[in-house]
């Protein structure tokens, strides 16, 4: 298994590259369109020109790529040293493959539902509404599912479904800064790869490659000065990809003896600044009397600018 680490190496240089080259696509495609953040009146917004808001579409269309890619390419190994690691494991990506359509689907979907709030302001009743559905679909026929500890499905499944909710706006709120959310989650995917990588997890591992390897490429585009936002869109794709990688890493195994029960505890301590932010920022807007989803400056980024 020593020559795992160069596929997901490649995996990772796949998703980059693809990110790399569609970024500017699909800024082109914004400014055809006129999608863009004006920052008009809005205090909290730190740009002061219109930029193209299109960026989570790029980083969607570079994770699908990647995907189709892997697929289609595993069987052109067979004449590489890299074939000997990974031919036991060439039937197992017909078993995931409905499950991997599935994860896909809810990627497309959370970066539609995104787009769509980008475009036309969606109250904050339809998006919740729109995010249970995408994360239903990942929980339900992904099978993306938090069972540490839980016994009953029905409470397994409300749990997971909390959670996808929970990360979602969590990296929709830290999305406040050039290159703030995009990096973050590059680096927690590059965790959640490692994690599964050491569990033998291999398809998990190349998931998170991919998705750590579509985030970099974007992320050239999108540090400051950022020249395309991903919006939206681009904060539901990553939320949702890193709820899944959260919920898809095994991290103990009852009886197995590997590991402390604690284990358990990993998806938060990578996930720990994003979710720090959500529940500070929305202790403060409670304490203010505001809205707990109308943007502000008391982020933690921009406590620590300050």
């Amino acid at each position: 298994m020593t020559n795992w680490w160069k596929i997901y190496l490649m995996v990772a240089f796949t998703g980059t590259f693809f990110s790399l080259v569609l970024t500017p696509l699909f800024k082109m495609l914004a400014e055809k369109i006129e999608l863009f953040d004006v920052p008009a009146d809005q205090m909290h917004k730190g740009h002061s020109e219109p930029t193209p808001l299109l960026g989570g579409g790029a980083i969607c269309a570079a994770l699908l790529g990647t995907i189709v890619f892997g697929f289609c390419s595993a069987s052109f190994l067979k004449s590489t040293p890299l074939y000997g690691d990974i031919r036991t494991f060439l039937p197992g990506m017909r078993s995931v493959s409905f499950r991997t359509a599935m994860i896909a689907l809810g990627a497309v979907g959370a970066t539609l539902l995104g787009l769509y709030d980008d475009k036309f302001n969606m109250s904050a009743k339809a998006k919740f509404g729109g995010q249970f559905v995408i994360a239903a679909i990942a929980v339900t026929w992904g099978g993306a599912r938090i069972t540490a500890f839980i016994s009953t499905p029905v409470i397994a499944w409300c749990v997971s479904i909390f959670w996808f909710l929970l990360i979602i706006n969590a990296i929709n709120f830290f999305d406040n800064m050039d290159g703030l959310a995009v990096g973050t989650a590059t680096i927690a995917f590059s965790f959640f790869s490692i994690a599964a990588a050491t569990r033998g997890q291999h398809f998990v591992a190349a998931l998170g490659a991919a998705s750590a390897g579509a985030s970099l490429g974007f992320w050239f585009y999108n540090h400051s000065p950022a020249s395309i936002f991903m919006g939206d869109s681009g904060s539901h794709l990553l939320g949702y990809l890193l709820a899944t990688m959260g919920c898809l890493v095994t991290y103990y195994k009852s009886g197995s003896g590997e590991s402390s029960p604690f284990s358990v505890l990993i998806p938060l301590f990578i996930l720990g600044l994003p979710l720090f932010d959500a529940l500070a920022v929305t202790a403060i807007r409670f304490k203010l009397g505001k809205p707990f989803y109308i943007g502000d400056h008391n982020h933690i980024s921009h406590r620590f600018l300050k």
